[in-house]
């Protein structure tokens, strides 16, 4: 059974704390991990006298793995060109996915794979160690079954998000392709899958077909999650949290009682910063709704279209920035406020028991994630244990 333990942590981000720091703060402190799991929290001074590895902080600051819960990686083909006319004015809309689609059809598995694994080095680089994955860029039966597949390889924590918009072969019948997606293409998809998702906006899917998409996963054991209010103001918040969906997602544009249904909810709401970053929307307040009592947290949503970024550090920054959160409130959400949009408990926090996710900065202050944005202040990563980078 391996051992390190590190030591000289000037301060230490637990997500273990009390509802008045629910951060857990400790300064001066140790952890000690053994067997990918954490062993041991507490002061350098009490540390552990064995361990099979030293390792001296310098008193730089710890914090538990990014969790980011939504993204989707798997994919072909580049939008750059499309960024770039946004940029000089052009409105997004939910349409540009079909191009990414025809690229993804046409891209081999082996080519799908390494680029894949080219994202996961750099979630990890950049202190992420958990990450859900969506498909969405298939819209057909074999090639939704291998983004599921092909993202089963490296997370288990895999969407089947065959309703991501209505493909171009299908165009003026939506309803036919909610029959294939909660039809045919569930049956492929489902086994290589823990969540269903849908994109319940203008332009995507209706009310009622979302609710068909995720009535028909959850049928078949999947748990739901909802892409809702980017684009404008909907009842998809309200459906999401009807269907007791561990998250729902974007957010742009709520409405009173979409934050007063959230607040009433187990429903996380994830901000996704690096959208309105990407697409010059207005970006969510997020202090109007954590001071409503709604839990929220942050993910990078990283896709060729309105979000081409993997760096949580990046958007902590701009969430910090932007969205009126403290640092605190944002370091939570993309840590343990991720793991709760993903229903898990073994993530985002350091403390016994713990998967041993363990990010250290080079840097004193968990602060420097917002103070010095652009900076890449990830020194090391453990992920289960081991040391990744």
């Amino acid at each position: 059974m391996m051992s390190t333990l590190i030591t000289n942590i000037g301060e230490l981000t637990t997500n273990a704390g009390s509802p008045d720091d629910r951060l857990g703060t400790l300064h001066d402190a140790a952890v000690l991990i053994e067997d990918g799991r954490i062993a041991w929290v507490g002061a350098s001074g009490d540390a552990p006298a064995h361990a099979d590895e030293f390792v001296d902080a310098g008193g730089r600051a710890v914090i538990p793995g990014f969790v980011d819960s939504h993204s989707h990686l798997v994919f072909g083909g580049d939008r750059a060109a499309e960024f770039e006319a946004r940029m000089a004015g052009q409105k997004y809309a939910a349409g540009g996915i079909r191009s990414t689609v025809a690229a993804t059809r046409g891209a081999t598995d082996d080519e799908l794979r390494a680029r894949l694994r080219g994202f996961i080095a750099e979630l990890l680089a950049q202190g992420t160690t958990t990450v859900e994955i969506k498909s969405g860029y298939g819209l057909d039966v074999a090639t939704e079954e291998r983004l599921v597949r092909l993202a089963s390889e490296v997370t288990e924590e895999v969407t089947y998000l065959g309703a991501h918009v209505v493909p171009a072969e299908y165009a003026d019948r939506g309803d036919e392709y909610v029959d294939l997606v909660v039809g045919e293409m569930l049956d492929a998809c489902a086994p290589h899958s823990r969540w269903i998702d849908v994109f319940c906006e203008t332009g995507a899917f209706t009310v009622p077909q979302s609710r068909r998409v995720l009535e028909a996963g959850i049928a078949r054991g999947l748990k739901p999650r909802v892409h809702a209010s980017q684009l404008g103001p909907g009842d998809g918040v309200r459906l999401a949290v009807e269907l007791g969906a561990a998250s729902v997602d974007h957010g742009t544009y709520l409405t009173d009682d979409d934050i007063a249904a959230l607040a009433a909810s187990d429903t996380v709401l994830t901000l996704l910063p690096g959208v309105e970053f990407s697409t010059r929307q207005p970006y969510p307040d997020a202090r109007r709704l954590i001071d409503a009592g709604v839990t929220v947290a942050i993910a990078c949503d990283t896709n060729p279209g309105s979000s081409f970024t993997s760096s949580m550090p990046f958007c902590i920054a701009v969430a910090v920035r932007d969205m009126r959160m403290t640092v605190a409130e944002a370091v939570w959400a993309a840590t343990a406020g991720g793991a709760a949009a993903l229903q898990r408990e073994d993530v985002g926090v350091i403390a016994p028991g713990k998967r041993a996710d363990v990010v250290l900065l080079d840097a004193p202050t968990r602060v420097h994630l917002a103070y010095r944005p652009g900076v890449p202040l990830v020194k090391q990563v453990w992920k289960d244990g081991v040391a990744a980078l």
